[in-house]
């Protein structure tokens, strides 16, 4: 199968890296020395047993359009980086590509074939233009949930933490042909996967934890571990969790784990750095809107009251804002 992966960060490079090895035709989109270093040496993979693997694949490149129409198409840029490849998307679909989406947070497809009063509502905190929906077609996208945790440690070098989980969905709930295709692939790959009816509420199980952890690691430079053994930064993200439950479970969402439950399984992974905290320390934009901006958004279309998530996201976000900012002289 001819696979594009858009951004080969720490989950697209895990991905790329595992389905090359297994023997499909990738082609990874990146750019600057992590690029430079995958065309030179290969992707390579280092497992959190420390076992090391090298993917050839088969192009890497800095433009979308050279890799050529694909049957499949990952996109695992984070949702602020989304707008400036969108456009580039349909140079590389045919007529049965399907496009799959690993972002953090509520996607902006989220009530493409959602059914009741907000079906096909534009999420306009993460396409403020309608250019995602204008140029991805959203009949393609099959949902996907991410649960492993990595990093780049090096130019090239994908450095996997913990977990191997893909659980997928078609947005309508079936169970169709390509989602069966999809699941073949990633399980041959060496990933789990499980087919759900309910792809949302997966979504929003992990996006529990990722409008609570990311932002307060970010903002105190915290492990998941030490978030979750310190009391009270334990009972902000508990707090949270709970605001967005609220908002979910009005909009239909069944959550098969307790608030407990999840923040215990964030705990287990250790002394983990967040994606959010990685960019801190790394000066690179925030992933703010995907992953709390949009939540905020679904909780004021319903009417609901969110004072502990909006102030951590009025915090983040000024973070952001000097995170990214150039320094002074």
């Amino acid at each position: 199968m001819r696979i594009c992966i858009v951004g080969a960060g720490a989950i697209g490079g895990l991905m790329g890296a595992k389905l090359a090895l297994s023997g499909e035709e990738v082609t990874v989109v990146d750019q600057g020395a992590h690029l430079q270093a995958i065309q030179e040496n290969g992707l390579k993979l280092i497992w959190e047993d420390g076992t090391e693997y090298v993917a050839e694949v088969a192009k890497a490149t800095d433009k979308v359009e050279d890799a050529g129409v694909q049957d499949l198409i990952i996109l695992s840029l984070k949702a602020h980086y989304l707008e400036q490849v969108a456009k580039q998307i349909p140079k590389i679909t045919g007529p049965d590509t399907m496009i799959v989406t690993v972002q953090n947070g509520i996607p902006w497809w989220y009530f493409h074939k959602h059914g009741g009063e907000f079906d096909g509502r534009r999420i306009e905190s993460l396409d403020p233009d309608g250019v995602l929906g204008k140029n991805i077609d959203a009949d393609r996208i099959i949902g996907c949930v991410v649960y492993p945790a990595g990093a780049v440690s090096a130019p090239g070098v994908i450095h996997h933490v913990e977990g191997d989980r893909f659980p997928i969905g078609e947005l309508d709930g079936s169970e169709s042909e390509r989602v069966r295709k999809l699941y073949d692939l990633l399980v041959n790959a060496g990933f789990r996967s499980r087919i759900l009816d309910d792809i949302r509420s997966e979504i929003w199980l992990k996006a529990w934890g990722n409008l609570s952890f990311n932002p307060i690691s970010a903002l105190t430079h915290a492990t998941l571990a030490d978030i979750c053994q310190f009391r009270e930064t334990r009972k902000l993200a508990e707090t949270m969790m709970a605001e967005a439950q609220a908002i979910a479970e009005k909009l239909g969402i069944t959550f098969r784990h307790t608030i407990e439950k999840r923040i215990s399984g964030a705990e287990g992974v250790g002394k983990h750095k967040t994606s959010m905290l990685q960019d801190v320390e790394a000066s690179r934009p925030l992933e703010v809107g995907g992953l709390i901006g949009s939540v905020l958004e679904l909780g004021r279309l319903l009417g609901m009251p969110m004072p502990h998530i909006s102030a951590v996201y009025a915090c983040t976000r000024l973070l952001g804002e000097k995170t990214a900012a150039p320094p002074t002289a």
